[in-house]
């Protein structure tokens, strides 16, 4: 009943955000966007896509150097398999698929893997909210929609930012936080009280072992690499939408987005992303890449070429992302349904894998 209920809220948020990225659609420009396209841009950004794979895959690798050094094989099984069930679950719940697994293949306990997860994010926020709000300063004020997206990287800097200062304040007094977790909680909700100050003093206590020096360099190039190749297949794709190839007497209206322009919609699509979606991110994504797009392009352009684009660049997430899970799922001899079902299951932290 739960999971369906969160399925069912997750489809609404769906459905709204495709209404309105939609509502104002050009459908005739944007099949003849589609049918136009030149798709031979497809092979240099799935390119990027599978760069992007492996730089998020090292990185992850160097936090948990700290803990464990895991072989690649076992690192990338549990890394793709683990972004293709953050993809297809709702409410991002696939995000404890990656400590799952990785719990199966190693000696780290699942909460310390979820605590290498946390800092991803963290510092993934940290770094989209400061580039964007970096670049916002060199996009035109009098676009209508620079306000809601200065907002966005504003809460997104809040968010982020908070959760870094919380984890700092509980590196340096880390029963003092747990304390004031507890009395906090216990204030709200005093069932659960003792579980979450258990929880963050767990937490905590995983980021003492945290890798230093070396590995947290290469942490964060990595992070940059992975950003970096990001905007740059993002760029790249839109070359697909020029309408260079429209036959004769056709109405298609062309899109271009400079590296610049790329990482602004890069990060108004990150912003878009933070909100719960059903599985797929459907919904949310093109109305993200549309406000992005909006900032530099006309609205006609907009509704057809430009969701034409966030409708291709979508579907090639998805498929490189499910593709590659659904492959090192076959090459594991696992199951999506068993792994799915036990992402709950509070025992077998570091259970061995049965094969």
């Amino acid at each position: 009943m739960k999971r369906a209920v969160k399925l069912l809220a997750s489809l609404l948020v769906t459905f709204l955000f495709m209404w309105w990225a939609f509502r104002d659609t050009d459908w005739a420009t944007q099949l003849a966007s589609l049918k136009s396209a030149n798709y031979a841009w497809l092979v240099p950004y799935f390119g990027c896509l599978l760069a992007i794979h492996l730089f998020r895959t090292l990185r992850w690798g160097c936090l948990l150097s700290g803990l464990e050094h895991v072989p690649f094989r076992k690192l990338n099984e549990a890394s793709g398999i683990g972004f293709m069930m953050l993809l297809v679950l709702p409410f991002r719940l696939g995000e404890f698929a990656r400590p799952f697994l990785i719990a199966q293949r190693s000696g780290i306990r699942r909460s310390a893997a979820m605590t290498s997860v946390v800092l991803e994010r963290i510092v993934d926020g940290l770094f989209v909210a400061l580039m964007l709000r970096v670049l916002l300063f060199f996009v035109p004020t009098e676009t209508p929609e620079i306000r809601y997206v200065k907002l966005g990287s504003w809460l997104m800097f809040a968010v982020f930012g908070g959760g870094l200062a919380f984890l700092l304040f509980g590196l340096w007094q880390q029963q003092r936080t747990v304390n004031l977790v507890r009395a906090t909680v216990g204030r709200l909700a005093p069932p659960v009280a003792d579980k979450v100050a258990d929880i963050v003093d767990t937490f905590v206590g995983a980021m003492r072992q945290l890798p230093k020096g070396r590995q947290i360099a290469l942490f964060f190039l990595y992070t940059a690499l992975y950003w970096g190749v990001n905007g740059a297949g993002m760029s790249l794709l839109a070359n697909a939408f020029d309408c260079s190839g429209a036959a004769p007497g056709t109405v298609c209206e062309p899109m271009d987005l400079t590296l610049f322009q790329a990482y602004v919609v890069l990060g108004v699509l990150v912003v878009g992303l933070m909100i719960p979606a059903a599985p797929g991110m459907m919904g949310t994504f093109q109305a993200a890449t549309k406000v992005g797009l909006s900032l530099f392009l006309p609205a006609a352009a907009v509704n057809a070429s430009g969701l034409a684009y966030a409708n291709v660049m979508w579907l090639c997430q998805t498929v490189q992302q499910v593709g590659l899970g659904l492959i090192l799922l076959s090459m594991g001899h696992l199951s999506f349904k068993d792994i799915a079902g036990k992402l709950d299951d509070k025992d077998g932290e570091a259970a061995a894998p049965s094969a």
